[in-house]
């Protein structure tokens, strides 16, 4: 609020270049994409914003905008292309603007005062180029922390696993918002405002290669959905079981840490860890393994993982699958999590209120040699913080 009112006083300086900027920003967030594992959903809005608190020359001629100028009309541009989403219940949340307006504040910061002070007087060629890349790389470590600081007050998992995640997505489109925030600024400094256009078309490229990588991701998840619903179909278990353990495996999962590439491998492995019930002549009644004698179970577990190892999936998933019925200390973390959740989403089946409470003691009561007691305390954080009793049905 103090950049708009401070601009707001002293007017916009280099209306022009602010207006293509804006409609650059604004062509960015109109173009978002939405989705619960996309980090930057506005790639080419976020290297607009970014190249905009760097500018330093436009044509050879020197920029005098400033910071509180460059939070404004970002905000503003960000704000007009996001009307159509918040239209459609699909626009950013306030803690992404918040980030957007704080990283862009930030690269502003860095720069534009030493710029106007002339420091900068001397900088040319590779050493201007390099000095506009280690802002933005800054910039973009401090956006890290920031997402995954806002990520742990939200959800309160583990700030270090959030951390981890997000600077591993730098690898990613992270690095092309970057590059193409420091081609932008330089570009504009040469070739004058009509380098943007041009600029914008490697990044528009690259947004659209990771939609269809995300597009082949979903499809995947869904095939193996489809695959582990066999047993529902064929009665085996009950309808939503392999569902249900999946969703919560996944938290128990955040919880304990785990990076982004293991809770993929441990939610595929969660919705198939009974698809070797369909070995059975004779369908376990309400499909409940945990019951069964030892070596049954694992009998069952060997012959999912051989199923799973038919069907492509990673090996890490068939791997999962195999061991969730061996001894605990001989487990890895992903087949405990999924035996104890098994466990737990069986024993509150068809019970009351109070079932929840009755599970996780039996739980507990089985951590000398069944269940991991890492596991079962993360599987009662999860569960107390998300204020359940019981699994959720359907």
């Amino acid at each position: 609020m103090g950049s708009l009112a401070f601009v707001l006083w002293t007017g916009l300086e280099e209306r022009g270049t602010a207006l293509a900027f804006g409609v650059l920003i604004t062509a960015g967030e109109l173009n978002r994409r939405s989705g619960p594992h996309v980090r930057e959903a506005a790639p080419l809005g976020a290297a607009g914003a970014l190249s905009y608190a760097l500018l330093g020359e436009n044509a050879g001629a020197p920029s005098h905008h400033g910071v509180a100028q460059a939070v404004t009309v970002v905000l503003a541009a960000s704000l007009v292309g996001s009307v159509p989403h918040v239209g459609r219940g699909q626009g950013p949340t306030a803690d992404q603007f918040a980030r957007r307006v704080l990283t862009v504040g930030f690269a502003a910061v860095c720069f534009q005062p030493l710029y106007n002070q002339g420091t900068f007087t001397g900088w040319a060629g590779p050493a201007y180029a390099l000095l506009l890349l280690a802002l933005l790389s800054l910039t973009a470590l401090c956006d890290a922390v920031l997402a995954a600081a806002l990520a742990h007050s939200r959800t309160r998992w583990p700030f270090g696993p959030l951390l981890r995640d997000e600077l591993r997505a730098l690898l990613g489109i992270g690095s092309a918002v970057v590059a193409t925030g420091a081609v932008m600024a330089l570009a504009v400094a040469v070739a004058g405002l009509w380098a943007l256009p041009v600029f914008s078309v490697p990044l528009l490229l690259t947004q659209l290669s990771v939609r269809r990588y995300a597009a082949v991701r979903s499809t995947y998840r869904q095939t193996i959905a489809s695959l582990a619903r066999a047993t529902e179909i064929a009665g085996y278990t009950p309808a939503g079981h392999a569902r249900r353990v999946a969703a919560l495996s996944r938290e128990v999962g955040r919880d304990l840490g785990l990076s982004r590439p293991e809770l993929t491998v441990l939610e595929y492995a969660a919705l198939m860890h009974d698809i070797g019930q369909l070995s059975l002549v004779d369908p376990v009644p309400a499909g409940a393994t945990a019951a069964l004698p030892l070596a049954e179970q694992r009998r069952i577990a060997l012959l999912g993982g051989a199923v799973v190892r038919q069907t492509g999936v990673d090996a890490a998933v068939a791997v999962v699958v195999e061991r969730q019925a061996d001894p605990c200390r001989e487990q890895p973390m992903a087949a405990r999590i999924v035996r104890a959740v098994n466990a737990y989403e069986e024993k509150t089946r068809d019970t009351g209120p109070g079932g929840a409470l009755t599970a996780l003691e039996e739980l507990r009561l089985g951590t000398a040699g069944d269940y991991a007691p890492e596991v079962v305390e993360a599987l009662a954080r999860v569960l107390s913080r998300d204020c359940l009793t019981s699994p959720v049905t359907g």
